[in-house]
């Protein structure tokens, strides 16, 4: 069944990727292969091999210093054989407490259920009890799997000197997380290794507080430790009741004088009762005390349980609580890395890379070998990049991400090894077909290189087909113009569009030809890309139209100069050669003109008629040269005078005129009257000569006066001439 539903699902995806182009086909088998690993991670599928990960990660961490604020009492089978009963009497662990003080420990771990008095000794265990303020003891707390199981705390301690003892085991039967808070009735219970940790931290001047990131936090000094939720890194739908962390477990080593190596220092509660244990093993010291005999069968298993080969190999319950207990006080006073994990959406999107890079790289490299060595490195390098992480603290997802490059690198060998065998059948059907048609034909792949030419190809550029084959255009072209070449196939495979373009070919021979290309992308059924190029020489064709071409350059070249000597005849028509200004015809078609944009607007239109004084004097006195260079100052003047809309003009001799167009009142008129008189009047330099004219204006305008140009053009000539006999050097209206 599950075998079908995944032929289904091949099949699909098979049918999607030949549904989309060639540039989107990395990313679909990418977001196909990630989105099924997602989908046996969400159902937890790939938890165990994903913890079995984890737990190697433990074991091949380097060794840290031993811990030197940690020892264990051991209760072996020695000592129980010795006192030949379990539990050990009340007695013995009132001696054992007793001695223990003397040394002044930092706290005191009492990991031995001790709800009911054992034989003789219990009054004697109360008073040590009560002796030792920093003794802690052990609860068991009831849950949900086992309501009814429960162990009540020794008789004898107050509730500040009870933790409770519970532990988290995963399906495999594992220890990975640990308890720091259990809540019973609304009632808030703290772990037996999270009170020796703050007895010992409280010395250190560090309480528990509410995280600044967090409140719902922890945080003891420089450590927040981050509740565990249900579907953090592998786990899917885990127990995630109490205040749950992932831990991260220390890797000590500590060599005893018998040269054994363990990983918290340990010493028989047979040296300590016998006064045979150096002080310094206990003083300022959390001191543990539990069972390692194997009769009593207190062992769980933990990451550094497992091995490649073998066994996995148990640990007493007592060094499980002292590698919660060194955990967060490494945490709290050396900020040691917790174990964190990433959001959802960042593992997703950490899974979906890894799977685009397995169907890119594979893609790219287009080699079997070579991609299932690139495969072998990239899971190394993917591993490495875990480990590392886990290094500082981290669990990001290692198997969904090794699966899901593994599976898009698979996936995308075997497309290539049908890409290849549909190209070749491709290749072999093209060269069948094109080599029957006269013109010269190639077929290039995406990499730009010739993959089949029929034999008018090869021999118009002058090579034979081995050679070509495989080959690119820089092998056999000038650079210029293979670089033509690159740029139109690429236009092509770009746009997937047909193109024609003209270029420049170089034979073998060295001879030079215009040809007429024109490309087109064709694709096989396993959407292998073609560049098709069919070629016609246009050689004699262009120098026919370079012919033309010059014939018609020729001709233009005279139009144009023609055109340009009707242009100034036109100029030389419409304006004064002295002055440049506009001579008597253009004034009348201006006037015309303006009159009629007046009419239209609903503007009126000044016409000032200017007659300079005395200019005949001077002419007479100076020389006709010294009155046309004074005639060229005055129009100057007269020009900078006005506005961009205005227009002067020179009618002959001395007399100009100029129209007002668009004045919204006559005082306007007269304000340019005033300004004209006044830049006339400034004195003129020519020559060394001082020479000061002035001049008289008549003013009409269209409407007030007339509506006719020709009797606008008598009225203010009638009125310049009254300018004149009235004194000259004024304006008047008409």
């Amino acid at each position: 069944m599950n075998q079908q539903l995944g032929n289904h699902f091949v099949k699909l995806i098979f049918r999607l990727k030949q549904s989309l182009s060639r540039g989107h086909r990395e990313l679909i088998i990418a977001a196909s292969i990630a989105a099924f690993i997602l989908v046996l991670h969400s159902i937890g599928l790939l938890q165990a091999l994903e913890l079995a990960a984890l737990d190697q990660f433990f074991r091949l961490r380097p060794d840290e210093p031993p811990e030197e604020r940690i020892t264990i009492v051991v209760i072996d089978e020695t000592y129980l054989d010795k006192v030949g009963s379990w539990p050990i009497p009340d007695i013995k662990i009132a001696q054992l407490l007793q001695k223990l003080n003397v040394h002044k420990p930092r706290a005191i771990g009492l990991d031995i259920y001790r709800n009911f008095p054992v034989e003789t000794g219990n009054q004697e265990l109360r008073n040590a009890y009560k002796s030792i303020p920093n003794l802690i003891g052990i609860e068991l707390l009831t849950n949900d799997k086992n309501k009814n199981l429960s162990v009540s705390p020794p008789p004898g301690l107050n509730q500040d000197q009870v933790g409770f003892n519970n532990v988290v085991f995963d399906l495999d039967g594992k220890v990975r997380r640990s308890l720091l808070y259990w809540y019973v009735d609304d009632q808030v219970h703290e772990s037996f290794a999270l009170k020796l940790a703050l007895l010992y931290l409280k010395s250190k001047g560090i309480t528990p507080t509410k995280a600044k990131s967090n409140p719902e936090y922890l945080q003891l000094g420089k450590a927040v430790f981050t509740r565990f939720e249900a579907n953090d890194g592998a786990y899917v739908g885990a127990d995630d009741k109490g205040y749950q962390i992932l831990t991260n477990f220390p890797k000590p080593k500590y060599q005893s004088s018998s040269g054994e190596f363990y990983p918290f220092p340990q010493i028989s509660i047979t040296d300590v009762l016998a006064d045979q244990v150096k002080e310094n093993l206990i003083k300022d010291r959390i001191i543990l005390i539990g069972s390692t005999a194997p009769s009593v069968q207190d062992f769980v298993f933990i990451p550094y349980s497992s091995s490649l080969m073998g066994t996995a190999k148990t640990v007493p319950g007592i060094q499980l609580q002292a590698y919660f207990i060194s955990e967060l006080i490494s945490a709290a006073l050396q900020g040691r890395p917790l174990l964190k994990v990433w959001p959802d959406l960042v593992e997703y999107l950490w899974i979906f890379i890894w799977s685009y890079l397995g169907a890119v790289t594979t893609l790219r490299i287009g080699h079997a070998i070579i991609s299932l060595l690139s495969i072998l490195v990239s899971c190394f390098v993917l591993t490495l990049s875990a480990y590392l992480a886990f290094l500082y603290g981290w669990w990001i997802p290692l198997i969904p991400s090794v699966f899901s490059f593994g599976s898009s690198a698979i996936w995308m060998i075997s497309h290539i090894a049908h890409i290849q065998q549909e190209g070749k059948r491709s290749k072999e059907f093209l060269y069948h077909v094109i080599n029957t048609i006269p013109d010269p034909i190639f077929v290039k792949n995406q990499q730009h290189q010739w993959i089949v030419l029929n034999e008018a190809y090869c021999q118009f550029i002058g090579y034979p087909n081995r050679l070509l084959i495989e080959k690119s255009d820089y092998d056999f072209f000038p650079k210029h113009e293979a670089d033509v070449f690159r740029r139109q196939d690429e236009l092509v495979f770009q746009t997937k569009q047909p193109q024609e373009h003209e270029e420049e070919f170089t034979n073998a021979a060295g001879q030079t030809h215009q040809i007429a290309t024109k490309r087109s992308l064709h694709k096989d059924a396993a959407g292998n890309s073609f560049l098709v190029g069919v070629i016609r020489d246009i050689t004699q064709r262009k120098l026919k139209e370079e012919h033309l071409k010059r014939t018609a350059a020729e001709l233009f070249r005279s139009n144009n100069e023609l055109k340009l000597k009707e242009d100034h005849l036109r100029y030389l028509a419409d304006h004064d050669p002295l002055t440049g200004l506009s001579n008597r015809k253009f004034f009348a078609e201006q006037l015309y003109e303006s009159l009629h944009w007046a009419e239209y607007n609903n503007f009126l239109v000044g016409l000032l008629f200017i007659d300079l004084d005395g200019f005949k004097q001077i002419n007479d006195t100076l020389g006709h040269e010294m009155g046309d260079r004074l005639l060229m100052t005055i129009a100057g003047r007269l020009s900078n005078s006005l506005r961009a809309s205005d227009r002067v003009s020179r009618l002959g001799g001395d007399e100009f005129t100029v129209i007002l167009r668009g004045i919204p009142n006559v005082q306007i008129a007269a304000k340019i009257a005033e300004k004209i008189l006044s830049s006339i009047n400034k004195p003129i330099v020519l020559d060394g000569n001082r020479i000061r004219v002035s001049a008289s204006i008549g003013i009409s305008v269209y409407p007030y006066n007339s509506q006719d140009s020709e009797t606008l053009i008598k009225q203010a000539d009638a009125a310049m001439y009254r300018a004149k006999r009235l004194g000259k050097n004024r304006y008047k209206f008409a």
